[in-house]
């Protein structure tokens, strides 16, 4: 062995102290020095017990937590699609300064923030070692903007930003391109009558910018920050619990989803859709047919002109067109298109990787318009003849 270092106890007594609690030097406690001392005083330490420590890193004075370093819950299919569960749950290895939960104390600590500086789920995600450093790091950053600061405080959009930074600038490329498009529509559909027929016109927009919202939202790659489910809960609540929010995404942190997951995450996200567009249509077309039927009311020579719209048979067929095509393309754009195809090799160039992402979402809405009508001509709820 070794002659021991200058920093070290040298009498026989204290040697045996030292040899004998050396098992337990990956947990030393150095909170009461300086990051420089604590750095100095493990690197004096012999060879083999500094690779008694694993994986050592600078020990910063880390944040006060409210529990142990692996409190986690057992079940460990928490739906973590960005941020956890499998083997990280089980077992966060390492003691404190290892695994998910280690790495993420330590990002934190050196942006110089508490654990209770965070939102109750994602402190609780750091605690269970369902989270990586990355995600605390990407928090942190995001935290520092007026705008994400607000929006981070919804658990629906920290989960998604948090999976993904440029979610928003996608948000308001899908917004900004569908209601271009069918305000484009409506134009080249009502032409010398577009003013006059302004109010439908708006409405229609309107349902659209809705539907095209909820489009991008829901299958958004997350990471997932929903506690686990009581231990009484159903078989099927269970089952579409651990589902992925995007059935392609990659799943982070040692998480892994299983086919029927992934299969999961599409009936899941399509039972959505078709709520949302069913709801969408029936509200859109109900309002326009409202406004049709005032306009006819005073002007009678609107009766030949334009017709009311089918509004349950509509609405039932746009819903079923969002749960399946909708569904499957904008699963299939955000978690392979973007996530796996343009994001890795363009994440050091936002702004080529934001222009390659509004061309493809562009050519997608574009496609959907061109199914649509397909589709709605196919069923019945569209005339042949009619341009949209």
């Amino acid at each position: 062995m070794a002659s021991p270092s200058p920093m070290l106890p040298s009498s026989p007594s204290a040697r045996h102290h030292h040899q004998s609690s050396s098992p337990h030097l990956g947990q030393l406690h150095l909170h009461g020095q300086h990051p420089r001392s604590r750095l100095a005083h493990l690197r004096s330490l012999p060879l083999r017990l500094r690779l008694a420590i694993p994986r050592p890193r600078l020990p910063l004075a880390l944040p006060s937590s409210t529990g142990g370093g692996n409190n986690n819950d057992d079940d460990d299919g928490n739906n973590n699609s960005g941020g956890g569960g499998g083997d990280d749950e089980t077992g966060d290895g390492g003691g404190e300064w290892g695994g998910n939960r280690g790495e993420a104390l330590f990002v934190l600590a050196q942006a110089g923030r508490k654990l209770s500086s965070l939102p109750a789920d994602l402190a609780a995600a750091v605690e269970g070692g369902r989270v990586t450093g990355d995600i605390v790091r990407r928090f942190a950053e995001m935290d520092a903007s007026p705008l994400l600061r607000w929006l981070l405080r919804f658990r629906g959009f920290r989960e998604r930003l948090l999976a993904d930074d440029l979610f928003l600038a996608k948000l308001a490329m899908e917004m900004g391109v569908g209601m271009i498009a069918k305000t484009a529509a409506e134009y080249e559909k009502r032409r010398e009558n577009f003013v006059k027929e302004i109010d439908i016109v708006i409405a229609d927009v309107v349902m659209a910018i809705v539907a095209d919202f909820m489009l991008v939202y829901l299958p958004a790659p997350t990471v997932s920050l929903q506690p686990p489910l009581a231990r009484n809960a159903g078989l099927i609540t269970s089952f579409f619990h651990n589902c992925p929010d995007n059935a392609f995404q990659i799943a982070l942190a040692g998480r892994s989803f299983s086919i029927l997951q992934r299969l999961g995450a599409i009936v899941k996200n399509g039972a959505k859709l078709f709520a949302v567009g069913t709801g969408a249509s029936l509200v859109g077309t109900g309002v326009t047919n409202a406004l049709i039927k005032a306009r006819k009311a005073v002007d009678k020579d609107l009766d030949d002109e334009i017709d009311d719209i089918p509004v349950v048979s509509t609405s039932i067929a746009y819903g079923i067109y969002m749960a399946v095509s909708s569904n499957l393309r904008y699963q299939i754009l955000s978690g392979v298109i973007e996530q796996r195809m343009l994001e890795p090799v363009l994440h050091k160039q936002k702004l080529l990787l934001s222009a390659l992402c509004f061309a493809v979402r562009t050519g997608n809405t574009f496609l959907g318009s061109l199914l649509w009508v397909d589709y709605a001509r196919m069923v019945g709820v569209q005339k042949a003849e009619e341009e949209i």
